[in-house]
């Protein structure tokens, strides 16, 4: 098939990008570079079957002629990373909301399949763990930037929606929970590249608030297999599902493992929200998905626990 990835130099996007090349696919990526880099697929532009282009999805010109050539769509473009976030919050907003509202009217206009990359912020603040797809969502104030990017990508949701019920289009929501891996670059607030690289030249690992908020952490690897699975599984168009690890790690606990596995002389420094972020920033104190039902659909059984994950991350930051 041929095959468009908005955002396909990011680093899920890139990952992916690989992998549907290695399936025999024709690749077509877009990116502007804002958070991808060049670097994550230079290594595929050899690939007579992958092509690039360098340009934001908010050029409805170009993405349509894209669009109109392809077969299926992972929509990876977004602005991500709470720094980014933060520092950028028109622009994220624009390219969040805007740039989805592109990529459907044009997947509908041509009748593509889409898959729309969402996110666990989606839950908010919510403490009913583990998260099921259909909880209720629990936000704080519109003050707080960080809370824009959950009300960004749940509007993107509700247009997904919108255009599978009243227009019939295939889309497939995949709500990432801390995907990480080989890659990723912890220059947006990612914590455990940011970590790994600390840790091997013996830099402070700074965690902020008070390092017993959890996390989840699922290798690169097993989401966008899952990815895959659920874009050629009928049964998933018009649904919303978690995809990620349930395995949780607090993280103080993961700056420890971290440590002992590089054999690092880092300290721990502990640093306020407020004077990392923002003054009223608020943090998900525990993120953790269910499972059930993205793993009734597919066979999605990760094969990758934290230890290898994060072994293959140090192995990449060393090389």
């Amino acid at each position: 098939m041929k095959i468009l990835i908005t955002g396909g130099a990011g680093f899920i996007g890139s990952h992916l990008a690989e992998k549907l090349l290695e399936e025999g696919h024709e690749i077509s990526v877009i990116d502007n570079l804002s958070t991808g880099k060049y670097s994550n697929i230079i290594h595929l532009v050899r690939n007579s079957n992958f092509s690039y282009t360098i340009d934001s999805i908010l050029n409805r010109d170009i993405l349509k002629k894209l669009i109109k050539d392809c077969d299926q769509i992972y929509h990876m473009a977004a602005a991500v990373g709470v720094k980014y976030i933060i520092d950028n919050p028109l622009l994220s907003l624009q390219t969040n909301i805007g740039g989805t509202e592109n990529v459907l009217e044009f997947a509908n206009k041509f009748k593509k399949k889409v898959l729309i990359a969402s996110t666990s912020e989606i839950y908010g603040k919510s403490d009913n763990i583990p998260f099921k797809e259909e909880d209720d969502r629990l936000l704080g104030s519109t003050h707080i930037s960080r809370w824009s990017y959950s009300s960004a990508k749940a509007i993107d949701e509700f247009l997904a929606l919108a255009y599978y019920r009243e227009k019939k289009l295939p889309v497939i929501i995949v709500r990432c929970f801390n995907t990480v891996g080989p890659r990723q670059t912890g220059q947006y607030g990612m914590v455990i590249p940011k970590f790994v690289r600390n840790a091997l030249l013996n830099h402070p690992l700074t965690i902020f608030g008070d390092g017993n908020q959890s996390r989840c952490f699922c290798d690169v690897d097993d989401v966008t297999n899952g990815m895959i699975q659920m874009m050629n599984n009928k049964k998933a168009e018009g649904e919303i599902f978690n995809i990620g690890s349930d395995k949780s790690i607090t993280i103080t606990e993961l700056a420890k493992k971290i440590k002992a596995m590089t054999h690092s002389r880092s300290k721990i420094d502990y640093v306020k929200y407020e004077d990392a972020y923002e003054e009223g920033f608020e943090d998900m104190i525990h993120r953790k998905p269910d499972l059930t039902k993205v793993k009734k659909l597919i066979d999605f059984n990760p094969k990758y626990n934290l230890d290898k994950i994060l072994e293959r991350i140090i192995a990449y930051f060393e090389k």
